[in-house]
């Protein structure tokens, strides 16, 4: 762990802070910090910034109730610059967008980008405006039972790929199912952010349970 006093903050007191969502890894704003926004961000564990219009500290959230928790603070290798990953509570740009990086520039179509996040999208798309011609829209169409069928079945298929150590195989197999976990979870209404604290919870408790083994 580095100390505050080691950071090097520009003529104006600040450093940048570019602040990323902990589920979906999205980058959603870019502001700054002084020492003291940083120490109060670091004690609160919830971001707070200095705002360079108002010239004032600035709590996230103060007035929206959308506050960041901070799950952590990294440095770049010039220690001038700093990454803020945190847990959200709702939309991260006062336009009411999730990031304040939403229009864009550029795209390369040979490469475009893929995330669980977006694919959970595309997903949510599918059961809200049926596409004809979609498997995905077929699945909603056909309910839960459909689904819970589906997904019992490709659980077979990977355990099958699995035990036959074919490892291509089981990757393949294991998509399918993670694929349809997710139409599952549009259905049910349960969210990435969801499974994402209730793991979180379990590796908190799996530490707790390491430690006391340890102690005994």
């Amino acid at each position: 762990m580095i100390k505050i006093e080691e950071l090097k903050f520009d003529e104006k007191g600040l450093i940048p802070a570019i602040v990323v969502d902990s589920v979906t890894k999205e980058v959603l704003t870019l502001a700054y910090m002084n020492e003291e926004s940083l120490k109060i961000s670091i004690e609160e564990k919830r971001t707070c910034f200095w705002s360079r219009s108002r010239q004032e500290l600035w709590r996230k959230g103060e007035t929206s109730g959308n506050v960041q928790h901070i799950v952590s603070i990294t440095a770049d290798c010039d220690k001038d610059a700093l990454v803020v990953v945190v847990d959200k509570e709702g939309p991260a740009c006062h336009t009411g967008a999730e990031s304040c990086f939403y229009q864009p520039v550029f795209e390369n179509d040979e490469r475009s980008e893929f995330s669980l996040q977006g694919l959970m999208k595309l997903i949510e798309g599918r059961k809200t405006n049926p596409a004809e011609g979609s498997y995905t829209t077929y699945l909603f169409n056909k309910g839960l039972d459909k689904i819970l069928k589906k997904i019992g079945e490709e659980s077979t298929e990977v355990i099958i790929a699995a035990k036959a150590q074919d490892k291509k195989e089981t990757i393949y197999e294991l998509s399918d199912l993670a694929y349809h976990a997710l139409v599952l979870m549009i259905e049910a209404g349960i969210s990435l952010e969801d499974i994402h604290k209730e793991l979180a919870s379990r590796h908190v408790i799996d530490k707790k349970v390491k430690q006391e083994k340890m102690t005994k």
